[in-house]
């Protein structure tokens, strides 16, 4: 399971001047395994907030003449690797819930799920059997095999507005069915 630690900096101008631009060198020394660097912020002033807004105060569900339109969903079926286009007709990005059902046994790390030709990589490093049900839903923010938590490395997945592309790779020659469903959103009331 992933772990993430946040960590705040302070960086002092040398002069009172606007500052144009900031340059991030993450240097790693005496590591080993995977690292993520997400959520990178910066922010004026002597104090640090730490001050992230939720998004429920910038977006709601997808309204059609005034009512809340219903989650939509697409089935598929995929062998080796597919590209799997969706139509996402709200107004912005939407959270993309994804269950994967096995037709048959999948070696550990062979699953893997990803956006356009290859960001926002999520990968299942544990083997999987034929017809489990593994879960990565990006809605509630849980990874789950057969309604138990399980391990992922990598992302959730969103649906971009209009359409999305969603790279699903499986062991080669293998097969499984697809569930992607989301809920379309748009902007909602005022910003911060």
């Amino acid at each position: 399971m992933a772990e993430f630690v946040r960590l705040a900096e302070v960086v002092n101008k040398k002069k009172d001047m606007r500052i144009v631009s900031v340059t991030v060198i993450p240097t790693i020394a005496d590591c080993s395994g995977r690292i993520w660097f997400t959520d990178l912020q910066l922010q004026e002033g002597p104090g640090l907030t730490g001050y992230a807004p939720h998004t429920e105060t910038c977006l709601q569900k997808f309204r059609e003449d005034g009512e809340i339109k219903a989650p939509v969903w697409f089935n598929g079926v995929v062998r080796s690797e597919e590209t799997v286009v969706l139509f996402n007709m709200g107004k912005t990005a939407a959270p993309l819930d994804i269950h994967i059902y096995p037709k048959s046994d999948m070696a550990a790390g062979t699953v893997r799920l990803a956006q356009g030709v290859g960001g926002q990589r999520a990968v299942f490093p544990e083997a999987v059997k034929a017809e489990d049900d593994i879960a990565l839903l990006a809605s509630t923010r849980e990874c789950m095999k057969n309604g138990v938590p399980e391990k992922k490395e990598g992302f959730y997945q969103y649906s971009a507005a209009w359409d999305s592309k969603h790279k699903v790779t499986l062991e080669s020659g293998k097969t499984a069915r697809l569930l992607f469903t989301m809920q379309e959103m748009q902007e909602g009331g005022g910003t911060f």
